[in-house]
């Protein structure tokens, strides 16, 4: 039931964490992925991190699936236009789009008022948090609903119900620029759904991503020992959980009865039956609900 063979995807912004571990199991899975963001072997990104969209692809073929990796900047009107026309040529539309741009968390400054955060940064998560993504959505659409059954996921941080309560911690900016992806996810769906195509929010959990695990000074074979100095990593989760969840959505003929809403890696899981890479089902969700924000202390028991 997991077979996408024939089909075309795009993963934009897959260069590292969950949207590249996303490409990495549709590519898995047969389809045919490109893979878009701002760094590549040649240019970094703002973000200034080493991992490229060609180590992306290399990801995807060495699972044995077929992959392009082309430098695009979302913010760019120009460039996207430019890498759907490519798309359009070279397969005629588009199956999965996988809408994962962000490259903002250095731009956050915790706990700070929308007064004392800096302006430039608050306007750049905005700028990177939504507007890359209408932009997106404005120039790739089209190439999804060429036949139905396509099927759009736009990346966010927290389920739509997490995320009804503004946390201390945040900022007023990452808050608008995260929780965007609810109301994008109703409005697409609403206009795709004449075309018979599906639009989705989708958040992973915990992720163990390689700026996270960087973090805490760990890496995927030990990032146990993190646990030591943050006792709720415990509910960590691998990028390839999320990656598995979504190439379950995009292979289920029923998939449009979750338009329009937001999906997380754990409830996904225990609808396929996916587990992460350890066996486990992590479901951080609930457990930062009734653990974390409880003040409760450190227990995966039941939620993995």
């Amino acid at each position: 039931m997991t077979d996408l063979s024939g089909k075309v995807a795009v993963v934009a912004g897959g260069t590292r964490g969950a949207s590249r571990a996303i490409a990495v199991e549709l590519g898995r899975s047969g389809a045919t992925v490109y893979v878009t963001g701002r760094t590549s072997g040649t240019q970094r990104s703002e973000v200034d991190r080493a991992e490229t969209i060609e180590d992306t692809v290399a990801l995807i073929e060495a699972a044995g699936g077929t992959g392009f990796a082309v430098r695009v900047d979302h913010l760019d009107p120009a460039a996207v236009a430019e890498f759907a026309a490519r798309v359009e040529r070279e397969q005629g539309r588009i199956d999965i789009l996988i809408d994962g741009v962000w490259g903002g968390d250095h731009h956050l400054q915790w706990a700070k008022p929308v007064w004392e955060h800096s302006l430039e940064a608050s306007l750049r998560m905005i700028r990177l948090g939504i507007d890359a993504h209408i932009i997106t959505s404005h120039f790739l659409l089209p190439l999804v609903i060429k036949q139905p059954g396509g099927l759009v996921v736009e990346m966010t941080d927290g389920t739509a119900e997490y995320n009804a309560r503004f946390r201390r911690g945040t900022s007023l900016a990452f808050y608008l620029a995260k929780t965007s992806a609810h109301s994008m996810a109703i409005a697409e769906a609403f206009e795709l759904e004449s075309f018979g195509c599906t639009a989705v929010a989708l958040t992973p959990g915990w992720l163990r991503s390689e700026a996270m695990l960087d973090i805490f000074g760990v890496t995927e074979e030990n990032w146990r020992d993190a646990v030591a100095k943050e006792p709720h990593f415990a509910i960590a989760e691998s990028p390839t959980y999320v990656g598995r969840g979504v190439v379950a959505l995009a292979a289920d003929p029923d998939k449009a009865r979750f338009s329009g809403k937001t999906l997380d890696s754990g409830s996904i899981a225990l609808r396929y039956g996916i587990r992460d890479i350890d066996g486990s089902q992590p479901d951080a969700w609930r457990y930062s609900t009734e653990v974390t924000d409880a003040g409760k202390p450190a227990d995966t028991t039941g939620y993995r």
